[in-house]
Formats: structure tokens, C-alpha cells, sequence
């Protein structure tokens, strides 16, 4: 199954997969495709990254006054509900059956109710913030995520033509160490890897780049070098850490 052609049945999918509103069965297919299919992986984590920077960049919006007034209000009733179960439960014979249908779960759909309030809330304020985000959203042309031998992904790239920027997002616990440094190359078909920047050790980085240097290059791949990257004009010196193919996205 493919599912990244229409481009717009695989936004909604990742969007949704990253919200939370993706549930269930159709959760479990979207994370099997995502292991099997790397323009879903790159999306789901693109998606990730644009709800995860709602919290860190935007700002805090406080919730009307009534609504924590209801919230508060629904606790108190349903801690008095809780209370006359408990004193009634203690005056009821020893052998009394216990509560049976809708009764038994008052409290706990009174619960439910409460926690459905915080949901709105807190969905009401995503839900404004990510049409911002939307709109603010860059024009991501290429992407790639660059795994390990082992497959595991580490390093997701993006790039934007109208803006000119390669940006790159650590998604794994690897760590280069004081002493050295990651350098980005691009891995033309049939020519020598190309330098497009040494890494600095930020969750996020991104780099001034121009689309000719990553037009019709199927892959990307990161070397662990000396501090400093290796000297201009030569190849990578260390291992290959991570290697993946670039993708340009389907308009």
C-alpha cells in the first residue's frame, strides 16, 4: 500500500498521527508503513517537529475564567458523589450486592466528563495555534532521513527552495564527542561526495544551501570527522554514521 501519492492524503495522515487523533487500527497501519516506507517516516517526523515547536516558540494563551470554573465545579460534584457513595456503602449490610449498570460507573463518567473539559480546552488551543503554524509553515521541497547500519533513524533533513535552507533535526541519542564533528555530503550519481556543511551539535541546525546542490541527489549521507570537518575541496577522512536517500516531495 502506498499512501504518500496524493501528497495530501499523507499530510492529513502524518498531521493527524502526530495530533494524536489518529487511533486504533488505522494508527498500527500508519506505524507499519512508516518502518517500511521512508516518505511516510519523513513526514510523520516533520509533523512531530511542527506540534513539538508549538509549546517551545508559541505563545502561552490562557483559557477563559469559566472554563476552569466548570472543571473545578464538576470535580467538586463528583468528590461529593465519591463521599455519599462511601457513606452509603458503609451503612449497607455486609452481603448488599454492590451497584450494578449505569450507577456503578457514575463517577467514573463524571471523571470522563471532567477530563473531556481539560481535552477541549487543551484542543481549542492547539487547534489555533497550529493554523498559525500552518500558515507559517516552510515549503518543504526535499527530505531525508538519514539512519544508521542498524536502520535506526537519526538525523531528519528538509529543504526549502524559496528560503534556500537545508534544515536538520536530530531525532536520535548519538552523540559525536568534543573532539570531533558531523559533516553533511551530498552523494551525486556517478561524481564524488560533496560537502554542504560541518554539524554543530544543536537539536537543530540549518544551512544556507542553493536547489542545485541537492537537485537530483538520491542520497545524503553524514561522516564523523576530526573538530572542524575535513579541509574544502576533499572527501570525507571518517566512517559514514548515517546514509539515507533524499527525496523530493510530490507537489
Amino acid at each position: 500500500m502506498n499512501i504518500s501519492t496524493p501528497a495530501e492524503r499523507l499530510e492529513l495522515l502524518a498531521a493527524s498521527y502526530a495530533l494524536g487523533t489518529l487511533r486504533g487500527g488505522a494508527r498500527r497501519r500508519f506505524e507499519t508503513l512508516a518502518r517500511e516506507q521512508a516518505p511516510v517516516r519523513a513526514a510523520a517526523l516533520i509533523w512531530q517537529g511542527r506540534l513539538a515547536s508549538l509549546t517551545e516558540l508559541e505563545a502561552s494563551t490562557v483559557p477563559d475564567a469559566a472554563v476552569w470554573t466548570r472543571v473545578r465545579n464538576q470535580i467538586e460534584v463528583e468528590k461529593e458523589e465519591q463521599a455519599l457513595a462511601r457513606q452509603r456503602a458503609a451503612a449497607a449490610p455486609a452481603d448488599a450486592p454492590p451497584p450494578r449498570g449505569w450507577l456503578r460507573s457514575l463517577a467514573l463518567w463524571r471523571g470522563a466528563t471532567a477530563a473531556g473539559a481539560l481535552a477541549t480546552v487543551l484542543a481549542v488551543v492547539v487547534g489555533v495555534n497550529l493554523r498559525d503554524e500552518l500558515r507559517n509553515a516552510p515549503n518543504v521541497r526535499y527530505v531525508a532521513v538519514l539512519s544508521d547500519d542498524k536502520a535506526a533513524a537519526s538525523m531528519l533533513v528538509t529543504f526549502d527552495p524559496t528560503k534556500r535552507q537545508l534544515t536538520l533535526q536530530r531525532v536520535g541519542e548519538y552523540s559525536e564527542g568534543e573532539d570531533k564533528s558531523l559533516e553533511l555530503w551530498a552523494l551525486p550519481p556517478g561524481g564524488a561526495p560533496r560537502s554542504l556543511g560541518v554539524l554543530d551539535r544543536a537539536p537543530a541546525l540549518r544551512l544556507a544551501v542553493a536547489e542545485s546542490e541537492v537537485r537530483e541527489v538520491p542520497a545524503l549521507a553524514i561522516s564523523l570527522e576530526r573538530k572542524g570537518g575535513v579541509p574544502r575541496g576533499q572527501g570525507p577522512a571518517g566512517p559514514i554514521v548515517f546514509k539515507g536517500a533524499l527525496i523530493e516531495k510530490m507537489l
